[in-house]
């Protein structure tokens, strides 16, 4: 099973080795990624701060400037690791057992707005780039949806657990079957804390060694509990209720 997750616009500063572009996932994207690298620092280099602040979605000087790097030369991490917020905060990955850790590194895949599909543990720099924004003249979620086969042809033989926000699909939707999660609480649907839900059933789903659907659906999970499942063409969609 592999569990497709969404990036955070914040990410931990830092890292341990040089960034190696063509060892990302989908070697094939490396020109796509070359492409929005240079855009992106190009416009780094001109210190437009109006332009800046649009493109990394920041509003005080210092925390613009503090972006204008040359992240091409920058240390790296895993992305599980770099990336921050609430669904990261609530999977702990530096709290989880190494086989714990080691099944995300092997089935999470992650989706950047900046590099396109990741794995879990693909090694990448500190960035900045609001959800949505072009870099330049380039749209990054249109470039990468043409090369979304790659994701199609990667998934064929797996089960998917979409656990990304709808934002997403626009970088790439399964045409297969595939599964979504939505949390009510109260009777209502949760939106920013869903984000915590998410965290919290990859961690459970991590340390259970979860191989496929069927053993995710029998997975119990603290403080949730299934309560409806419903399908639509290759979607379906389980519906868990959070226990006060």
């Amino acid at each position: 099973m592999k569990i497709l997750l969404a990036p955070s616009e914040t990410k931990v500063g830092g890292g341990r080795d040089v960034f190696i572009l063509n060892k990302l996932l989908f070697s094939n994207l490396t020109q796509t990624r070359t492409e929005l690298l240079h855009r992106y620092i190009n416009i780094i280099q001109k210190n437009d701060k109006k332009v800046l602040s649009k493109m990394f979605g920041l509003k005080k000087e210092k925390d613009i400037e503090y972006h204008t790097k040359d992240i091409v030369h920058e240390l790296t991490m895993k992305a599980i690791e770099r990336y921050t917020g609430v669904a990261f905060d609530y999977l702990g990955y530096n709290q989880l057992n190494r086989e714990a850790q080691q099944y995300i590194d092997n089935n999470a895949i992650l989706c950047s707005n900046l590099f396109g599909f990741l794995r879990a543990d693909d090694m990448i720099p500190e960035y900045r780039l609001k959800q949505g924004e072009s870099i330049g003249d380039l749209k990054p979620e249109k470039l990468y949806k043409k090369q979304s086969y790659l994701m199609e042809d990667y998934l064929q033989s797996e089960d998917i657990l979409d656990l990304r926000a709808t934002f997403y699909d626009k970088f790439y939707k399964p045409t297969k079957a595939y599964t979504t999660l939505k949390f009510i609480k109260n009777g209502k649907v949760v939106s920013h804390w869903a984000k915590a839900y998410r965290g919290i059933v990859l961690r459970e789903i991590a340390k259970a060694k979860i191989e496929t659907l069927e053993e995710f659906m029998n997975l119990p999970i603290e403080k949730l509990s299934i309560d409806e499942i419903h399908k639509k063409k290759n979607r379906t969609e389980i519906i868990y209720i959070i226990e006060s």
